[in-house]
């Protein structure tokens, strides 16, 4: 009989505790401040807080992705527990290494391993991931789960504000013209992820509108399904939760009794963003995908 682990990356922002209640192998990306590499995370790895006062501080930071070696190594773990299959299901190819590390891995593990680029970041891959987990533990196939997984994915719409696309520029998720005009037009960008890549969506004047902005495109998005609704942050506690507040209530109905999710960005987005951030994902879930 088969049985199929399920992996990510630690970018897809799924609590210890939810991962190990479904069974979710998590392979960490690392985090370089200054001269030392931390792997993200909490528990003696690098978390928001720390990348958010080494920001603040100018104190260099940049990522990197899990090697394959250390992504074969995590399959492996997987095969000595039992597993017969693998899935696994990591962040945009466009952001990261890790789907390559995770394929290149597939390539030598002892057991089939199915990869699946979700095309998203943080909850935009974490309600995906839990959804193909509820696929498996219904007796689903791994091709069943990964299908889910991205139909799920590439139906979720991922919104950011930030208070500067300096960050993103130094890490080259977007382009130095941009960044610059920004910056010399004092405007508080909004972003979108498209296919992926993270793109310019709107530029407005003040934070409050942005978060305004953000609320109103959440509920666009939503239209009339059932949706689950993270908002992410990085230092910026109070505006996020002010906007989950709104979203509770005006998407009620489309939440059918689960909550917005709310919480603090893994430190390698972070380091992408910088302090400031807010970010909402809405996800439809897999019965409203048709």
């Amino acid at each position: 009989m088969s049985r199929i682990a399920l992996v990510t990356d630690s970018t897809a922002s799924l609590p210890a505790e939810l991962a190990a209640e479904h069974g979710i192998v998590v392979v960490p990306l690392q985090v370089v401040i200054g001269s030392q590499s931390f792997d993200e995370g909490a528990g003696g790895g690098a978390t928001a807080e720390t990348v958010a006062e080494a920001l603040r501080a100018w104190t260099p930071v940049s990522t990197s992705r899990p090697t394959p070696a250390a992504m074969l190594e995590a399959y492996e773990k997987a095969v000595a527990a039992g597993a017969t299959e693998i899935l696994s299901i990591h962040l945009s190819s466009d952001q990261s290494g890790t789907f390559e590390s995770a394929q290149l891995a597939g390539q030598k593990a002892s057991v089939p391993v199915t990869t699946v680029d979700s095309r998203q970041l943080g909850m935009g891959t974490g309600f995906a991931v839990l959804s193909a987990a509820a696929v498996l533990a219904a007796g689903g196939s791994v091709g069943e789960a990964a299908e889910v997984a991205r139909a799920q994915t590439a139906a979720t719409t991922s919104l950011f504000y930030v208070d500067t696309l300096e960050y993103l520029r130094r890490g080259g998720r977007i382009g130095a013209a941009a960044a610059l005009l920004g910056s010399a037009l004092a405007v508080k960008p909004l972003l979108k992820l498209e296919d992926g890549r993270v793109g310019m969506l709107e530029k407005v004047r003040t934070a409050g509108r942005a978060l305004s902005r953000l609320e109103e495109l959440a509920v666009a998005a939503a239209r009339d399904l059932r949706v689950d609704v993270a908002v992410a942050h990085l230092a910026n506690a109070d505006r996020a939760e002010l906007l989950a507040d709104h979203l509770r209530d005006r998407l009620a109905a489309n939440l059918d009794g689960r909550d917005v999710v709310v919480g603090e960005v893994g430190a390698v987005i972070g380091a992408h963003v910088g302090p400031g951030m807010v970010a909402v994902f809405v996800s439809p879930r897999p019965g409203e995908l048709g």
